[in-house]
């Protein structure tokens, strides 16, 4: 009887281990393919978005639709928004990449803007009512955080195929495309490096609610 019982104390063990396994695999599957989850670090995009909010990331809606004026988008900022960097070490950077994967610990490659411009569309920062247009249009960005300007300082930029202008909503104190305009790329972010659309804010639980998917409205 007492050898059953180890016997059977070893087959739950083994099957409590397969199932996390088959879990964790089926998380990755999961985030990889349809849905993942961001940490946001920054002001940035507030009011959306609040230091130490989780958001939920689509990473098929641009699978049959392209990105639109006015959408949020999670995007890869290596290269562009930060430099390439060359590592902490295989344990340190594992440990970091737990911490990322499970929304504890901030991706400092990985941005959140607003997109202000697509491809063929002409940016311009500030016309004589001080509003940023779009082809000439100047936009209602109900979106700022109250007191922000559309930009502190003027910028005109012409956005080629195949790229984004990106901006936050707290425009004082968002790193953005207007940060980067004497780079190489000037500022503009490859559709390519685009991850998903946040859909959702699931945590705090205070803070849940989906994220509506608006244009940028012309005046």
């Amino acid at each position: 009887m007492i050898h059953t019982k180890r016997r059977s104390r070893k087959l739950g063990w083994r099957f409590v281990v397969l199932a996390v396994v088959v879990l964790f695999l089926l998380t990755a599957v999961v985030r990889n393919v349809w849905v993942d989850v961001y940490y946001i670090p920054s002001a940035s995009m507030e009011p959306l978005l609040l230091p130490g909010d989780r958001v939920l990331v689509s990473r098929t809606d641009y699978s049959t639709t392209p990105v639109k004026r006015g959408d949020v988008v999670v995007f890869d900022g290596t290269g562009s928004f930060t430099p390439y960097d060359s590592g902490n070490g295989p344990l340190l950077d594992a440990a970091i990449g737990v911490g990322q994967w499970l929304g504890f610990v901030p991706n400092n490659n990985i941005y959140v803007k607003r997109v202000l411009g697509v491809a063929g569309d002409t940016v311009k920062c500030c016309s004589a009512a001080g509003e940023l247009e779009v082809n000439g249009v100047p936009i209602a960005e109900n979106y700022l955080y109250p007191g922000d300007k559309p930009s502190e300082f003027a910028f005109d930029v012409t956005v080629p195929q195949g790229t984004l202008w990106l901006m936050g909503d707290h425009r004082n104190v968002s790193l953005d495309s207007r940060s980067l305009l004497g780079s190489p790329g000037g500022g503009l972010i490859s559709t390519d490096k685009v991850i998903g659309r946040p859909w959702a804010t699931v945590w705090p639980l205070g803070r849940i609610h989906a994220l509506v998917r608006d244009a940028v409205p012309a005046k």
